[in-house]
């Protein structure tokens, strides 16, 4: 399948947003990663499904970043278990390596898929980084951000095999109750005790 040169351009867009939500020490640039992120997405899912449709994903991506920075309480986002260089050390090259195999796997999905290569790799890439961001933190914004970044991918991929208005709506749905359920976790860290 021939790709225009622009492809990659959306793509591009994950990569770097994908990795500054994986790396950043504040919430602000989370958020705004985390915008870019959905940009990059609604640019990707525009090659498959109509441009109206595409931007609820847009839109409702946007909602919920708009939910969990309001709920934000202001606090940094470094975690404690890694040091600043050798943690980001460690997070840039398992980044690496989800880019590596994302850039392997994505032309044998071409089979099962019926998407651009690019396309492909943003998904792949989308699904490893949110993984890896579930696996490396324990706060919630990043958390949250992290099963964002996993359901972004899953929907790349279901984008790519179905253009249902009704699961769009669901899964619209869905990103909100999360988004909703995330901001209650900012708000009360502590769990309430029980008697």
């Amino acid at each position: 399948m021939n790709e225009p040169a622009w492809s990659w351009l959306p793509l591009t867009l994950v990569i770097v947003s994908t990795l500054t939500l994986l790396i950043s020490q504040r919430w602000r640039w989370s958020i705004i990663a985390f915008a870019i992120q959905y940009i990059g997405m609604f640019w990707m899912i525009s090659w498959e499904w109509p441009i109206g449709l595409a931007a609820v994903k847009l839109v409702t991506g946007w909602m919920a970043g708009a939910v969990l920075a309001i709920s934000q309480p202001g606090t940094a986002l470094a975690e404690t278990g890694f040091t600043r260089i050798s943690g980001g050390g460690f997070k840039l090259i398992t980044a690496a390596l989800t880019w590596v195999m994302a850039f392997a796997i994505a032309p044998s999905l071409q089979t099962l898929f019926p998407a651009a290569s690019a396309y492909l790799m943003g998904a792949i890439i989308l699904i490893g980084m949110g993984l890896l961001q579930l696996g490396m933190s324990h706060q919630p914004l990043r958390v949250i951000l992290g099963l964002f970044t996993v359901l972004s991918g899953f929907e790349l991929l279901y984008a790519a095999v179905d253009r249902s208005v009704l699961v769009a709506g669901l899964i619209s749905g869905v990103n909100l109750g999360l988004a909703l359920v995330g901001a209650f976790l900012l708000v009360n860290p502590e769990p309430e005790e029980t008697l």
